[in-house]
């Protein structure tokens, strides 16, 4: 099984999309998450940090250019999703990630607190 540390890019940049309202807070993650076709779109047109930016943790040992390096995606490359932010802790929870389970959930703490 991998391991992964906080991507605290990714952190940083859920905080702002959270303070800058640019979420959702009701979808169906199964059908807003980045498919294949969509993370190359955005590669097409962006760097690998602002893609990096979209996941909260960073695969340890995977090349820096590649998408084997992150892991972890909480928004599809416009807004974040809270559901992807639930996904995130789920996994990270279900396979025993606790740094980056513990950073979803701040998140979502984040998200909710900001919500009102």
């Amino acid at each position: 099984m991998s391991s992964y540390s906080v991507n605290p890019a990714g952190v940083e940049h859920a905080r702002r999309l959270i303070d800058a309202r640019q979420y959702v807070v009701r979808s169906q993650w199964r059908d807003a998450q980045p498919v294949a076709e969509a993370e190359n779109a955005y590669l097409d047109a962006h760097s690998w940090d602002e893609y990096g930016r979209w996941h909260l943790a960073l695969t340890d040992g995977a090349g820096e250019e590649s998408k084997a390096r992150y892991a972890f995606v909480f928004g599809d490359f416009r807004r974040l999703h809270r559901m992807g932010l639930i996904a995130c802790h789920y996994r990270a929870a279900e396979w025993g990630h606790k740094d980056v389970e513990l950073a979803a959930h701040d998140l979502l703490q984040y998200l909710d607190d900001a919500r009102g």
